[in-house]
């Protein structure tokens, strides 16, 4: 008894870190949106911000493999996994940061974050997952918020549509995430996936030089620091946080407290980028929020974000 009773401070210390370790990432994440349209703004493309990006995260991904000595998983696993990261996060990290040439981040943002309510139907269909009263309380949820979020927001019909297929591509990816990566290290599989999507980056931008169309980079040092900063903050440093924070919260709870991504998003965008918050947009971005907590907090056994599944 009086070892269990020593030990409460220790615990509390460590479910503190915890919470600032996911803060530290969701808001990582939550940045990223804005660096992209800062190296927008200097020049870069979605080609070439998306090849430094994953170039950067695979090599940083790729020491912090080495240094810790994790092994990777037998190569029938790396091919599934190399799969995942060349087909589906090529294809929604590309709409999700095309989405955000064409709508406002916050909007982009908070659209994007309809995927857990997409996981949730998806599995249901065919993992066979149980449709919980909770899944149908945030699908009303959700549904009402998209809408308000869409009419309030601003963007084109093509930005809406991008940043609703980034979250429809994101969800098909985690369902067929829980199955390819079961049982395998989740730094393994981040390497893995960052290195397979910056190798098709690669090479769609070698095809497009030859067809004498190459990716374009930032032409000033502000647009390179904000495409560092997409590749080392907004990806590597979340990443490790993220899963350096679920090891101290657990998955329920991490996966809650990464609500906090969008908001992030969305007030960077009202003080950096003087994006305007409609009050339709805040509440339908609030209505969403309030559907993936309770989701998140009610439905049990539906499967949880994990780090290397972002955008």
């Amino acid at each position: 008894m009086t070892a269990s009773v020593t030990d409460i401070p220790g615990q509390a210390r460590d479910k503190f870190a915890g919470v600032l370790l996911i803060a530290l990432s969701a808001s990582a994440f939550g940045a990223m949106a804005i660096f992209a349209r800062f190296a927008y703004a200097a020049g870069a493309d979605v080609y070439g911000l998306l090849a430094v990006r994953f170039v950067l995260a695979a090599i940083a991904m790729g020491v912090v493999l080495r240094v810790r000595g994790i092994g990777l998983p037998p190569l029938r696993r790396v091919l599934a996994l190399a799969a995942m990261g060349g087909i589906g996060y090529v294809s929604q990290s590309y709409c999700f940061f095309s989405a955000l040439n064409h709508a406002q981040a916050s909007l982009v943002a908070l659209l994007l974050y309809l995927y857990p309510l997409f996981v949730t139907i998806l599995a249901a269909i065919f993992l066979k997952e149980k449709l919980t009263t909770a899944a149908v309380i945030a699908l009303v949820l959700c549904s009402v918020g998209a809408g308000l979020t869409v009419g309030g927001g601003q963007g084109s019909p093509l930005g809406i549509a991008l940043g609703l297929a980034a979250a429809v591509i994101y969800s098909v990816y985690i369902v067929v995430g829980a199955r390819v990566t079961a049982g395998v290290n989740a730094i393994a599989t981040t390497t893995v996936i960052c290195t397979a999507a910056a190798v098709v980056y690669v090479a769609i931008g070698i095809l497009r030089s030859s067809a004498g169309v190459p990716p374009q980079f930032p032409s000033t040092a502000g647009g390179w620091l904000a495409l560092l900063a997409i590749a080392l903050v907004s990806t590597v440093l979340a990443i490790l946080t993220f899963f350096a924070g679920l090891q101290r919260l657990g998955a329920a709870k991490a996966s809650m407290l990464s609500t906090l991504e969008p908001v992030v998003t969305v007030l960077l965008a009202a003080a950096l980028l003087g994006e305007q918050i409609g009050m339709a947009q805040a509440v339908g971005g609030g209505l969403i929020l309030l559907g993936v907590l309770w989701l998140t907090r009610r439905a049990s056994g539906a499967p949880v974000r994990t780090a290397d599944e972002r955008n």
